[in-house]
């Protein structure tokens, strides 16, 4: 079998109508949107087609807005190219949980329970702890690590994404950031970009919120599956469930070591990256990593076709 790796999009990828074609045209999608509505409890729906935008920005709302998109989507391919199956899965960030429930490992019903408390515990955090984030271009994952320690503001400051060559996320308060920036132009840095984000993902100030989802992704059924999958904390494959837990609620405090996987699944000899979600923020790393294979994007349904030729092509 040829190696094929599903990648998945996290928080900062939505937009209000995303994914309404496969809504409109495939049934399975429909239902993947009404079935999330039902266990929720509340049109979600709704706000993810419709916004407005500053709603679905929201942390409760825009992770599982973007959980639900990519699974709708990812059903739909599922179902049109049914020899399509992924080797290896991963996730940026909250991409994660989608990237286990395609490798089976966990069902849509429970991955949207997680990714609910997941939410609304990480958007409580940003509403008590007022942060943000910044990307900095031009310098690379080690002199921002570097940069973190010799600003010395360990409550205030932390190395947040390190997405590809030359673009690595901080994260922390607005003290910190403004630190941390000014520190990585002194260092030679490019730009240093403010994001417009709800709070500081993926550091310690979201460590309550870390502790409030730790019981529940400790009860949460997995299964076992063949297809691997490659997490954020480490970088790299995680087989075992005590491990993959762990991992989980790691991720909620800890760096997204996106570069670290994606070249990890470069050297185990993946023939084909597809991106599944919204936006193509993941193919565009890696083209900046320097994956020469092909790296399709699907986000809407004029992307079907395109897709279709390229399995003919790679004899897929």
């Amino acid at each position: 079998m040829r190696k094929i790796a599903f990648l998945f999009p996290g928080q900062g990828a939505q937009y209000p109508g995303m994914a309404k074609d496969f809504f409109d045209n495939y049934p399975i999608a429909k239902q993947t949107f009404e079935q999330a509505d039902d266990l929720l409890h509340r049109k979600l729906s709704d706000i993810i087609f419709n916004g407005p935008d500053k709603t679905l920005t929201e942390t409760k709302n825009s992770q599982l807005g973007i959980y639900i998109a990519s699974i709708a989507i990812l059903r739909v391919i599922e179902q049109l190219f049914p020899t399509l199956v992924p080797s290896v899965c991963a996730g940026l960030s909250l991409g994660e949980y989608t990237a286990l429930t395609a490798s089976g490992r966990l069902s849509f019903e429970d991955g949207l329970n997680l990714v609910a408390h997941r939410g609304q515990y990480m958007n409580d955090a940003c509403e008590a702890i007022p942060g943000t984030m910044a990307v900095i271009l031009g310098l690379n994952g080690d002199v921002v690590e570097q940069i973190v320690k010799e600003v010395n503001l360990p409550q205030d400051l932390w190395a947040a994404n390190f997405n590809c060559p030359g673009q690595v996320v901080i994260s922390g308060t607005l003290k910190g950031i403004e630190a941390g920036s000014a520190a990585a132009k002194a260092k030679g840095a490019k730009r240093v970009i403010p994001l417009q984000v709800h709070g500081a993902f993926h550091s310690g100030l979201m460590k309550r919120a870390e502790e409030h989802l730790a019981p529940y992704i400790d009860a949460v059924p997995l299964k076992e599956s063949e297809c691997e999958i490659v997490m954020n904390v480490t970088g790299g494959l995680v087989h075992a469930q005590t491990k993959i837990r762990h991992n989980l609620i790691k991720q909620v405090t800890h760096p997204v070591r996106w570069e670290q996987g994606v070249r990890h699944m470069m050297n185990s000899g993946v023939e084909l990256f597809l991106e599944l979600g919204c936006g193509m923020t993941l193919t565009g790393f890696n083209k900046r990593i320097g994956v020469t294979v092909p790296c399709p994007n699907v986000e809407t349904v004029k992307d079907l076709p395109g897709l279709e030729e390229l399995l003919k092509m790679e004899r897929l």
